[in-house]
């Protein structure tokens, strides 16, 4: 199967004012954000990308086109990879919010979570994961299992997404950390995920190139990735 790069939406406005801005209109990337943006697309200048696929939001849409320019690519949007919606919590501070009684589920037990007048962090996990597996297997028939595309999407989303590949339960999505602007790396194989990178924000990606397939997992570890010498 194809390589699927996760990449966090830069920092936003709504970050930085602490607000769980949800699926909100009129959120843009920063300067930061734009920073970090322009950061992942000089690391991802030297992967041969076939695709770059955005949530519908601007702050993913800005973040994609940083990265789609260098290929010459027009980045296409994925509505299954879009924002969790968090209904009545969207627009609020995440320091009111950490006073209310679901704030400790959604912390401890995210799978029993279901934001008022929005959707349940089970239902954000399954639509994004079938979304991103559906995208994956359209981009391995166009063009081949060593293709590579990215996905440029929002940190609860690439953390449910990333626990899938993982085999970890929901309720145990929270240990994972994705930053704004960050990088993880995933490719699915016949029988088993495998999730190469994650969070990352430095760091040669240009052994991308060359990846082989998914195969056996090498006991010991094996020798790892042989990058291209830099010129």
């Amino acid at each position: 199967m194809p390589t699927v790069i996760l990449v966090r939406h830069g920092r936003s406005t709504a970050n930085v004012a602490g607000i769980l801005t949800g699926r909100a209109p009129g959120v843009d990337l920063d300067a930061v954000g734009r920073s970090q943006a322009e950061r992942a697309a000089q690391r991802l200048a030297v992967v041969p990308l076939v695709a770059v696929v955005s949530s519908p939001l601007a702050r993913c849409r800005q973040t994609a086109r940083t990265i789609a320019e260098p290929h010459a690519l027009r980045p296409e949007l994925e509505p299954g990879i879009v924002e969790c919606d968090y209904g009545q919590w969207q627009g609020r501070p995440l320091k009111d919010l950490a006073r209310e009684p679901l704030w400790s589920v959604v912390q401890t037990q995210p799978s029993a979570a279901v934001f008022p007048g929005g959707e349940s962090l089970a239902a954000m996990q399954a639509r994004s994961v079938a979304a991103i597996r559906t995208r994956d297997a359209a981009v391995e028939a166009e063009h081949g299992v060593g293709a590579v595309w990215v996905a440029v999407t929002h940190g609860d989303i690439i953390k449910s997404v990333l626990a899938d590949a993982l085999g970890m339960g929901l309720d145990l999505f929270q240990r994972i950390t994705v930053n704004p602007g960050s990088v993880s790396i995933i490719r699915y194989g016949t029988t088993r995920p495998e999730v190469v990178a994650t969070n990352t924000d430095s760091g040669d990606l240009s052994w991308l190139r060359a990846a082989g397939p998914v195969g056996e997992a090498q006991v010991g570890g094996g020798a790892g990735p042989e990058s291209a010498p830099h010129s």
